[in-house]
């Protein structure tokens, strides 16, 4: 299945929105932007999926979980698990093993966000204890509820994408997370159109069997979505200086 000839269930409006990475102010912007386009238009029913990456390098991630843990209950909202969101649940469940890691990788910044804002200890499992504490249930909650995949109609949804070869049922969760050289090399046909995160570029790359939303709002703060009704696809952006 190729883009123009891929659908979504008549009736209805789906939005998907790239990485988020701490970004809360103009994840709010963007929801607001969909709330408004979907008020606009003729669907009667619509369903958002956030392609994950939610944390990490941004300065408000708790924000971002906060914002998510509360829409999500409304159940329009479908949400998946990126590497970075991953990175949290294998730190609080292995700080030896993760923790060092993570933090280079824009983990600081999330810890800061739930106001631990002291020198960190050296200690991986202490500083652990000390971030789960901070964490709220919620938000914890929210993390482990997120999905590794979804489908609607002709639409395949994850945060890296999927390898070519395997069935889209069978895909394994850490590529679906990691996943690059393999899947973006690959121009045929994965069953579905995936659409997907994870790779930053400077706008949003459509091609023929993906979509990629990654427009590195931690680099110019673009933050973007694409709108997918009928056969038919646009883009919704906000964007404001990281």
């Amino acid at each position: 299945m190729f883009l123009g000839k891929a659908s979504v269930p008549e009736g209805m409006v789906v939005y998907a929105i790239g990485d988020v990475h701490g970004y809360r102010d103009l994840l709010a912007e963007l929801l607001e932007k969909i709330d408004a386009d979907f008020a606009a238009g003729s669907a009667a029913e619509r369903r958002i999926v956030t392609v994950g990456d939610y944390c990490d390098r941004g300065p408000d991630s708790s924000g971002v979980f906060e914002l998510l843990s509360r829409r999500v209950e409304g159940g329009e909202l479908v949400c998946l698990r990126g590497n970075h969101d991953q990175y949290i649940l294998d730190f609080l469940d292995d700080p030896f093993q993760s923790g060092a890691h993570w933090l280079r990788m824009g983990g600081r910044e999330t810890v800061l966000s739930y106001g631990i804002d002291r020198e960190f200890e050296p200690d991986p499992q202490r500083m652990a204890r000390e971030f789960a504490r901070a964490l709220p249930r919620r938000h914890l909650d929210f993390l482990q509820s997120t999905r590794f995949s979804h489908e609607i109609g002709d639409y395949f949804f994850a945060h890296a994408g999927v390898r070519p070869g395997r069935e889209l049922e069978h895909q394994d969760p850490h590529d679906l997370m990691w996943i690059r050289k393999e899947f973006h090399d690959h121009a045929g046909d994965f069953g579905k159109v995936v659409v997907h995160g994870h790779t930053p570029h400077d706008a949003v790359e459509v091609l023929p069997n993906r979509i990629n939303l990654d427009t590195g709002v931690y680099m110019n703060g673009l933050l973007s979505c694409v709108r997918l009704e009928g056969t038919k696809h646009s883009i919704l952006q906000v964007s404001g200086r990281p």
